[in-house]
């Protein structure tokens, strides 16, 4: 028989998130997020339609009575969509990639204030349909394949579009559900009790 005291409740990491997209591919800079959600559910047209990857960054604070031998700090994040790389207080944790979307934390932390950083890198379907919105710069088959390649990308000339993306099929239409991307939580820090049983 083994017994465990007391076990801490897990601390919720709930934000606000700041979360700063790549450059270059039609998001804002930085948003800060009251909350986690879905980046397809944004206001912001440029974060909707967002491929690529994004760094969600958080500070927050461990008791200090949390970090002893006998136990071990995981970060439990969540619902990821799609994968996660994990760094914490400047020290990388590793990639999550699916279910369940835990790291062990427990050499990154400190006592009191720490900065959480995660980078969640999701599909490319939103960009493409993000860029049905726009008038074609190309020609299409009825079939959806490329009829011909574009001029602009013959001769490497500036494209006239404010497109991001070009293939040479056409996978996605304007009004195509967009898939659930980013960070969608909850993150949670779970500690567990090591017991040695002999």
């Amino acid at each position: 028989t083994v017994k465990v005291d007391s076990v801490p409740q897990p601390l919720a990491l709930a934000g606000p998130w700041e979360l700063r997209f790549q450059p270059g591919r039609g998001a804002p800079e930085k948003v800060v997020l009251g909350q986690l959600a879905s980046w397809s559910e944004h206001p912001d047209s440029g974060v909707k339609y967002f491929s690529g990857t994004g760094t969600y960054t958080l500070r927050f604070k461990v008791p200090s009575d949390w970090l002893r031998k006998d136990r071990r700090l995981v970060l439990d994040l969540g619902r990821v969509e799609v994968s996660a790389e994990l760094r914490v207080n400047g020290k990388e944790l590793g990639i999550a990639w699916k279910a369940p979307y835990r790291l062990e934390v427990s050499e990154a932390l400190k006592a009191g204030d720490n900065t959480l950083e995660v980078k969640v890198a999701n599909l490319w379907a939103n960009r493409l349909v993000g860029d049905e919105q726009y008038p074609d710069d190309c020609t299409w088959n009825r079939d959806g394949s490329l009829k011909e390649w574009p001029e602009w990308l013959v001769k490497g000339a500036p494209r006239n579009s404010p497109r991001l993306t070009f293939t040479t099929w056409k996978h996605w239409k304007k009004d195509d559900p967009l898939v659930e991307s980013g960070l969608l939580g909850p993150v949670t820090l779970r500690v567990v009790e090591i017991r040695v049983v002999k």
